[in-house]
């Protein structure tokens, strides 16, 4: 057999504990190789220890972490890489694509530049042209137009950023490709197309992919083998067929019943058999007509003008309008779950923030509760986030990193004056501990820092839901989750829906946990919404061709 193209071998990771806190291992004993041309999935919980496995392969763990075996590329041990050989190991030999692009992104340098800015530190021979021809090209793959070349991260949607970090991955061709959540923020169009070409390469090119995921319908569906990993061990490694239908260990039982509770297919109707909906029982007609609506949009716009830099005025001399929200109208009614689906960069987190007025829209009309928010003063308007909150798609960028967790979530309880500290103290405990981060004395006082991506997602929910909003936007809120803790949290989020009367609108690129939790769903593409219905709806007869298109991308775990 020829040499492995990744070895691990018994690897050990610890983090530095404060306070002479008792060493716990995130990542304990694991072992595996990857071969040149295979892809291999890794699934588990967030906090299990996956991408502490990928950033172990890449030499990027702290300083003062502790680190036991062994990991060869190629024959090579990546812990024995001088400084400049790690360097030139790190994008040319493997590439890492992180989970947050926020934190690959300066927020400094325009798209155009941090790709040049690779090029020329691997690749010095390529002359300025060919390397913005080349750059070019790999942005094409993941469908960044040219146009947006001269743009900054903050002008991009979350979707869009994290097509710029794949891009910035693929750039010099790396040999393995460890990709981390690589597709948590985009449309299951793009997705798939990414995945796609990833797929191709290690195909032709003979290029590896360590695929770090909670999404096992896309795992399945992309990788020759998985590994599964609980409480920082592999507890199941095998082909993934064999995996799927054949789960030997108790969590990856767990990890399938939950993914595929999610996307539960009736049989009689090839519907999600969710019951969610609300009491009229009529699909047809969900919302009684006696009822208000509780959020009422009409003609909402939202366009933003990108001034032409000096050579574009002397050239063009006119600014183009990008149109993110083009004339919305919508209604929401008290105890509904609105879905909102739609490709990265069609305007659904930019509608959610008109919504809310964090952007004064350019046009239209937003009422909450009877009462027009454009009209209102900020003052007022901040009084009304008492009843209206927000849980964004990227945790890391909404979490002040130099508060704890506990100040975090007590925050909104203490500027709208609801609680006291000692109160706000036992009322945040009881929300830690119903999201999931037990013990709840512990993660009270911790740093975003110090926690996953999925445990920052879910301090995120337990904030928005501490001042018992009546309306809840959610951006994208479990798309960092693995299954069995999305469904713990989208068990809750029903829950507390019932508990407190709360009406839901839910933007998702997920199309099955539309369908699982949505009474209707509005489908965005180009700033407009082009379909709107009651959700079996859109699922048994979708109407416009865009929709049909997301349908047909959706990746479905077939049931063993």
């Amino acid at each position: 057999m020829s040499e492995a193209l990744l070895c691990i071998e018994n690897l050990r990771v610890a983090y530095p504990r404060p306070g002479g806190e008792e060493l716990r291992w995130a990542v304990d004993d694991v072992s595996f190789t990857l071969q040149a041309g295979e892809r291999m999935g890794l699934v588990g919980e967030s906090g299990c220890g996956k991408s502490t496995i990928g950033r172990a392969a890449m030499r990027l763990l702290p300083a003062s972490s502790q680190v036991e075996g062994r990991v060869t590329f190629q024959g090579q041990s990546v812990f024995d890489l001088t400084p400049s050989e790690l360097r030139k190991f790190r994008g040319e030999a493997v590439a890492l694509i992180f989970q947050d692009p926020m934190t690959r992104l300066d927020p400094l340098m325009t798209i155009g530049n941090h790709c040049i800015e690779t090029l020329q530190a691997h690749l010095p021979e390529l002359s300025a042209r060919e390397a913005k021809q080349k750059a070019l090209a790999t942005l094409d793959k993941v469908k960044i137009p040219a146009s947006r070349w001269n743009q900054y991260p903050h002008e991009f949607s979350g979707g869009m950023r994290q097509r710029v970090a794949i891009a910035l991955a693929l750039l010099l061709s790396p040999k393995l490709i460890v990709a981390d959540e690589p597709t948590t923020s985009l449309d299951v169009t793009v997705s798939a197309q990414i995945l796609q070409e990833l797929t191709r390469l290690c195909a032709e090119e003979n290029m590896g992919l360590l695929l770090i995921s909670h999404d096992l319908a896309m795992v399945a569906e992309y990788c020759d083998r998985i590994g599964v990993m609980y409480n920082g061990k592999i507890v199941e490694m095998g082909l993934t067929e064999s995996v799927f239908k054949q789960p030997q260990h108790e969590y990856t039982r767990s990890l399938l019943q939950a993914a595929l509770h999610i996307q539960t297919v009736d049989e009689a109707e090839g519907l999600g058999t969710g019951d969610w909906g609300l009491a009229t029982g009529d699909s047809s007609s969900p919302i009684p007509n006696s009822q208000s609506p509780i959020l009422r949009v009409t003609e909402l716009k939202q366009h933003y003008t990108i001034e032409p830099n000096f050579i574009e005025r002397l050239f063009k001399g006119q600014s183009q309008t990008i149109k993110a929200v083009d004339g919305i109208n919508l209604d929401l009614y008290p105890g509904e779950i609105l879905g909102l689906v739609g490709e990265s960069g069609c305007g659904k987190s930019t509608l959610s923030r008109t919504i809310l007025q964090l952007i004064r829209p350019t046009a239209g009309k937003v009422e909450f509760l009877g009462k027009d928010l454009t009209t209102l003063s900020p003052q007022e308007i901040r009084a009304e986030r008492r009843q209206m909150q927000m849980v964004f798609q990227d945790p890391h960028a909404c979490l002040n990193p130099a508060m704890t967790v506990g100040q975090s979530i007590a925050d909104p309880l203490l500027i709208h004056h609801m609680a006291d500290s000692a109160k706000a103290k036992q009322q945040v405990l009881w929300m830690l501990e119903k999201v999931g981060l037990t013990p709840p004395e512990i993660y009270y006082e911790r740093y975003p820092s110090d926690l996953s991506g999925g445990q920052q997602q879910r301090v995120a929910i337990a904030r928005a839901l501490i001042t018992h909003p009546k309306l809840l936007i959610c951006d994208e809120p479990v798309s960092m989750l693995d299954a069995s803790v999305q469904s713990q949290v989208l068990d809750l989020m029903l829950q507390l829906k019932e508990e407190f009367e709360l009406t839901y609108l839910f933007i998702t690129h997920d199309l099955w946990l539309a369908r699982f939790l949505c009474d209707r769903i509005a489908v965005m593409n180009g700033g407009q919404i082009v379909e709107l219905g009651p959700t079996k709806q859109i699922f048994a007869n979708p109407q416009h061709p865009y929709t049909k298109t997301l349908l047909a991308a959706a990746p479905l775990l077939a049931r063993a």
